[in-house]
């Protein structure tokens, strides 16, 4: 949804590539941009909606909700109950089971970008975004290479970065990686055990990716090695029939934060034993602490511990170096491996592109603490950058959507007013 016109600022230089000069466009968009066709981009575009502002989504992806879509395993499930992952103003369908499926979430993404009418521009990667204090107005600058090279300029008073906190691929560098001589890939390229039946597998990584993707690699009969580096809190997924966040969510409404961790902690001890003897070493600060201090997410588990307790998934120290078909940890153990994969996350890709250096942090995430994060200065904006997953975003989009309409709709009162004013200028003239 977007209204465009014509106007006099003058454009940045044009980029001149390997055959010439890019074509080159500019745009005013009567409306915010938003960077990113994700789960956050989508509900911010469906609460605009809802409220009769304009707006342009670009991303530089060809679909909605790329990650989802190429960089997800098939067996991902959404971790928490669907209630608590829907988007704005749109239930998933009843016949949806509690966790639905990778696949049944695409689908439900879908069907919200469908019924909201939601029309992103593809294949325009954001080079650059930046405010021009002389206008009072924000220059978006992308770039498409298909069907031939082109460059647009939107011309917006708002932008709304909604490209997340798993933008980028964390891909770290071992010694001797060269020489190992196997396959080696991330995560985000990992679809099913099934290429790996047989196979020696390093995972990367003890979050819920590495956990599950080793839990994958069990099932299709292959022998996976998961490296933990560092401390890692693990908790049922459910408990007595209820979802662990959800029990967490109802405990945090009448008590503190650290009381309820504690009682979380003791609720896994009876549930699932005492991890640390498998080489699982809890952290001393507690789960909903530790993620809401430093972002990382606690492992529900489905399954994976009980084939870590079996000796089928084997818990291994850091890595030291790689040596031609092995792996050297950092206890001098040495491990013979056919594949390593690296669960070792992701990370926000925003300060390559916008160009301000006060809302957003070195790391690529707002330096503003919850609960307003999502409003920056001159009508920047950021959705899904709380850590708090899906139900975080939409709170963000619901935010951002309302500041973002209540200041477009004083803005078009006021040129309506203009505008009649000098209608009647001309009026009277006659």
């Amino acid at each position: 949804m977007m209204h465009t016109t014509c106007i006099s600022i003058p454009p940045l230089p044009q980029t001149i590539g390997g055959n010439g000069f890019f074509d080159h466009r500019c745009v005013w968009v009567n409306g915010p941009v938003i960077v990113g066709a994700g789960p956050s981009g989508l509900s911010v575009a469906a609460a605009l909606k809802q409220q009769g502002v304009p707006f342009v989504v670009v991303d530089r992806a060809d679909c909605i909700a790329s990650l989802w879509q190429h960089r997800t395993y098939d067996r991902l499930k959404l971790h928490l109950p669907k209630k608590f992952c829907q988007l704005p103003n749109f239930p998933f369908p009843e016949d949806f089971p509690a966790y639905p499926s990778k696949f049944q979430f695409i689908s439900y993404l879908k069907s919200y970008a469908n019924h909201f009418d939601i029309t992103p521009r593809f294949n325009e990667t954001v080079q650059s975004a930046k405010y021009d204090e002389t206008f009072g107005l924000w220059r978006v600058n992308t770039l498409s290479l298909s069907p031939k090279p082109t460059q647009v300029e939107y011309i917006c008073r708002w932008l709304v970065v909604a490209t997340g906190e798993n933008a980028e691929k964390v891909m770290p560098e071992f010694e001797g990686m060269e020489e190992f001589g196997g396959h080696v890939m991330h995560a985000c390229e990992y679809k099913s055990g099934e290429a790996y039946r047989g196979k020696r597998v390093l995972v990367v990584g003890c979050g819920n990716s590495g956990m599950e993707i080793s839990l994958d690699l069990c099932n299709h009969d292959a022998k996976p090695s998961m490296v933990v580096r560092s401390s890692v809190h693990v908790l049922p997924r459910e408990v007595l029939g209820k979802s662990t966040f959800e029990v967490a969510s109802s405990l945090m409404k009448w008590l503190p934060l650290h009381i309820v961790d504690k009682m979380l902690l003791a609720i896994a001890r009876l549930v699932l034993g005492n991890i640390e003897k498998y080489g699982l070493k809890r952290s001393s600060m507690g789960p909903f602490q530790l993620k809401n201090a430093t972002g990382k997410t606690p492992v529900l588990d489905i399954g994976a511990l009980q084939k870590i307790k079996a000796g089928e998934i084997k818990v291994v120290a850091g890595i030291k170096k790689f040596h031609r078909g092995a792996v050297e940890l950092v206890n001098g153990e040495v491990v013979e491996i056919d594949s390593v994969i690296l669960a070792t996350g992701y990370r926000s890709n925003v300060p390559s592109w916008l160009k301000e250096n006060e809302f957003f942090s070195s790391d690529g995430i707002p330096k503003s603490p919850l609960p307003n994060r999502w409003k920056g200065k001159a009508g920047l904006y950021a959705v899904g950058f709380t850590r708090r997953g899906l139900s975080g975003a939409s709170l963000d989009a619901i935010n951002v959507a309302q500041d973002i309409a209540k200041s477009w709709n004083e803005e078009t009162k006021q040129t309506s007013k203009s505008v009649a004013a000098r209608h009647r200028r001309c009026i009277s003239h006659f």
